[in-house]
């Protein structure tokens, strides 16, 4: 998903799936001239500047934004690295299970002089086609513009939402940031159960991945209710009726569903310490 607005130049510190996905956001979208910190990727096109470590880049060079897109065990030699380079920094977190407090606490003792901002950003894998979700928190020293930044650079891999402390970005992550792996579950399980009917595998996985696929963009594009558009399909007595009889049973989705998220959320929780 493009975005009107103006992209900042930012220093991306690690270039995996995640943050090779947004990177390529970025660049189709007109990233103004930036650097990447990587060990693995081979190229970048100019003006943008690829490097294997911090050391490596050009004296002059002051992004708007420091991407974190590192895995989060190494988050702390590297925030004590950029922490003498950089003293004040807007940062933005995609990294799972770092509090803010923790990230700052890392960077503070590196530099005592330093004042940086953190926000964190809990995106999803759909963000490589451009379709992702990105649950977004700021800390209260952020700027509106440190903000528009952030928010910007999100949108151009997807949408966003802005939640209002911390610990709702677990929740983010329960539903969104791990919810890709639900619906691959449930392609997974539909492909599965149509085989048990006789279908051959591929008509069983082009219907359970096409009807998906049909489904998501009914929920994408009508305003419509989730459970009206579910009631608009069950016709009384019907088989559509007959199989949600047993999905919707007590102990079933409702139960399920609720508490695989509460069990993603209470991870995110302890994993951010």
């Amino acid at each position: 998903m493009s975005t009107s607005t103006r992209l900042p130049s930012i220093l991306l510190v690690g270039c995996g799936k995640m943050g090779g996905a947004m990177l390529d956001g970025w660049l189709a979208c007109g990233l103004p001239p930036s650097a990447v910190i990587d060990r693995h990727r081979d190229t970048l096109p100019a003006p943008h500047v690829l490097v294997p470590s911090l050391g490596d880049l050009p004296a002059s060079f002051q992004p708007d934004v420091i991407v974190l897109a590192v895995k989060p065990q190494k988050a702390d030699a590297v925030l004590e690295t950029l922490a003498r380079r950089f003293a004040r920094a807007t940062l933005l977190s995609v990294m799972a299970g770092r509090s803010i407090a923790s990230l700052s606490r890392v960077y503070s003792q590196a530099a005592t002089d330093t004042a940086p901002v953190f926000i964190r950003a809990m995106p999803n894998t759909p963000s490589t086609l451009g379709a992702g979700m990105t649950g977004l928190y700021a800390s209260p020293d952020a700027t509106p513009e440190q903000k528009q930044h952030c928010d910007s650079l999100m949108r151009a891999v997807g949408q966003t939402v802005w939640v209002d402390t911390e610990q709702q970005i677990d929740a983010v992550t329960g539903i969104s940031g791990s919810g890709p792996a639900y619906v691959f579950l449930l392609a997974e399980l539909l492909e599965k159960a149509g085989v048990e009917q006789g279908l051959p595998q591929a008509t069983a996985r082009t219907l359970a991945r096409a009807t998906l696929y049909g489904a998501g963009q009914m929920l994408h594009s009508l305003p419509t209710d989730a459970a009206e558009l579910r009631r608009n399909v069950t016709s009384p007595g019907g088989t559509t009726a007959e199989a949600l009889g047993v999905l919707m049973a007590s102990d079933a989705w409702p139960a399920s569903t609720s508490q695989a998220v509460a069990a993603a959320v209470r991870r995110a929780g302890e994993l951010a310490g």
